[in-house]
């Protein structure tokens, strides 16, 4: 037996194929690795109604940055021959009651309703992320007293503050920014600071202090990119909040004043001539519509992917 089984060890082992996988496969990774942004928008991509919405704002933004610029009229430029036309070829949108051309409002005051909402959005997010993280990370005696902080802010009614702070300022964009900043940031913390609470002990925290990593290295390096996903869902759902506070205040008169165009000056003013002239109430009122649905369903779709318990 030992004679064949030398013959066997000196053939070549081109001769021989290896049936099964081999030893070094064994562990081998055959699915491509993703990051987490990129699971994340694979995921979000099979979410038609977030798609969709994703398309409709992408279609108001651009129509608001554009928009005013296409029929060559201002947003303030009146022509007392044209009062209350309808939508037609020179006006697309039609005219108001001091001839102005409805299109270019419109568009303008999409503009200036997104830049109050978006701006007031991340003001919001850079107090209450820093707010929330410093609060959970130092602890003790110092988010005690931050979270008194907070609640106080908790039990005074929103608009209540934005009222009196507008009645106090003069209407405009800054007032407004401002009013719906001075508790707008409390969600937002109250949120970053319940996610830092749960991390700070793990493992990956205690080894970046044990490597010497301080307070802001950790908030910036560890905390707040395993909180991202949350901050920007929040932050999605800020926006039409904002929106509509804006729309609302200026309904009621508290907000940007004429000439000024934003959709609530608009939908007021299409209010009061909503008997005969319905138009300049129905197309403020389905932007504003279109914008407020559209990031609310695109959060729900963010929600959904970026929390990995929902993975199906």
């Amino acid at each position: 037996m030992a004679e064949p089984n030398r013959k066997i060890d000196q053939l070549p082992d081109e001769l021989f194929e290896v049936v099964g996988r081999k030893q070094e496969e064994l562990e081998q990774i055959s699915q491509h690795s993703f990051s987490f942004m990129k699971d994340a928008w694979i995921r979000i991509k099979k979410n038609k109604a977030a798609i969709a919405s994703l398309v409709v704002l992408l279609l108001i933004l651009l129509l608001a940055i554009f928009g005013p610029y296409l029929n060559g009229y201002t947003y303030y430029q009146t022509d007392y021959d044209k009062t209350y036309q309808p939508p037609n070829g020179e006006h697309w949108l039609g005219t108001d009651k001091f001839g102005r051309d409805q299109w270019t409002r419109i568009w303008e005051g999409t503009r200036i309703s997104l830049y109050i909402a978006l701006l007031a959005s991340v003001l919001d997010l850079a107090i209450g992320v820093t707010f929330g993280s410093i609060s959970a990370l130092i602890g003790g005696k110092v988010d005690s007293m931050m979270q008194r902080v907070i609640e106080i802010l908790m039990g005074i009614p929103h608009l209540v503050i934005v009222i009196l702070l507008i009645m106090m300022m003069k209407p405009g964009i800054f007032t407004i920014t401002v009013a719906m900043v001075i508790t707008g940031w409390v969600n937002m913390a109250r949120i970053v600071r319940a996610q830092i609470l749960k991390y700070k002990n793990q493992e990956f925290v205690l080894a970046a202090r044990s490597l010497g990593a301080g307070n802001k290295r950790i908030i910036v390096n560890h905390m707040i990119p395993n909180t991202i996903g949350l901050i920007i869902i929040n932050m999605m759902f800020t926006i039409p909040s904002a929106i509509f506070t804006e729309a609302f205040l200026s309904f009621i008169g508290l907000g940007l004043q004429e000439p000024a165009a934003s959709l609530g000056v608009l939908i007021n003013d299409g209010f009061h001539s909503m008997r005969n002239q319905f138009y300049l109430l129905i197309y403020p009122a389905i932007v504003i519509t279109g914008l407020m649905v559209s990031f609310n369903l695109l959060a729900d779709g963010l929600r959904d992917a970026f929390d990995p318990k929902l993975r199906k």
